[in-house]
């Protein structure tokens, strides 16, 4: 479904908007056409009402020129923090409504309405989705379990992957903490469901949606990566190991 320059909300266009989507890119110009084609399709019943905000970090590719080919708005951050990255594209939104997603990721299902349904009841503070890998194997299996178990202990029974909320609730937790490198969307989700319980309101979970994410880091690393390599399980418990989050995002090796 080809739907260019026709749905998002054009960078030259002043008025409000209802969604504001992050999209924090680098170097990602082999992905990023899918991320955004599947945007497109989950906007085109709501069209003016959805922009999308790449934040170009440090890109020597055509990831920029892709983003511009479908109407985004671009910010540029030389920053090697991912938390940072959202946070500067935040600060460029009109929306009511903020969504993150990562540029080798894809949506399938109704986002849009599917996030509006939940947010009209006035019972939820914003939430996740449910995430598959674009692949699977026993070894990506036990890989995931060996992460999530202990970020569950850590931060309790939230949904990440792709994070949605009004961005006045954004506002209200300070966004996402610049001081974590990885593991940033875990802690973002927690607090935001510690300031739901506070307001009376639920952390939700998308159903009807899911986020496709790529294996680039098993392809890279291999399947059994987390199972061979604890330190890195015990680096997104920490988050803020300097030296993991180079190889696993920031570095010039890290997976493309």
């Amino acid at each position: 479904m080809k739907l260019r320059g026709n749905v998002f909300v054009p960078p030259s266009d002043t008025s409000p908007v209802r969604f504001s989507v992050l999209v924090p890119a680098r170097n990602e110009e082999h992905y990023i056409g899918k991320c955004l084609d599947s945007l497109e399709e989950a906007a085109a019943s709501y069209q003016a009402s959805v922009e999308v905000i790449v934040i170009v970090n440090r890109c020597t590719d055509r990831t920029e020129e892709i983003a511009r080919s479908y109407g985004c708005v671009v910010v540029q951050s030389e920053e090697r923090n991912l938390s940072m990255l959202r946070n500067a594209g935040a600060r460029a939104t009109r929306g009511e409504v903020l969504l993150t997603i990562d540029a080798d990721s894809r949506v399938e299902g109704p986002l849009f309405s599917e996030i509006d349904e939940h947010l009209h009841t006035g019972r939820f503070v914003g939430g996740g989705t449910m995430t598959k890998f674009e692949r699977m194997s026993l070894g990506i299996a036990c890989s995931a379990i060996i992460l999530i178990v202990p970020l569950l202990f850590k931060y309790g029974p939230v949904s990440v992957g792709l994070l949605w909320c009004r961005k006045t609730d954004f506002d209200t937790i300070g966004g996402f903490d610049e001081a974590m490198l990885m593991a940033e969307d875990a802690d973002f989700a927690s607090r935001l469901k510690s300031l739901g319980k506070r307001s009376g309101r639920k952390y939700g979970t998308l159903r009807k949606t899911k986020m496709i994410t790529s294996c680039r880091k098993f392809d890279a690393g291999g399947d059994w990566v987390l199972v061979k390599r604890p330190s890195i399980v015990r680096a997104y418990l920490n988050g803020k190991d300097t030296q993991q989050a180079e190889e696993a995002y920031y570095g010039e090796n890290a997976p493309r």
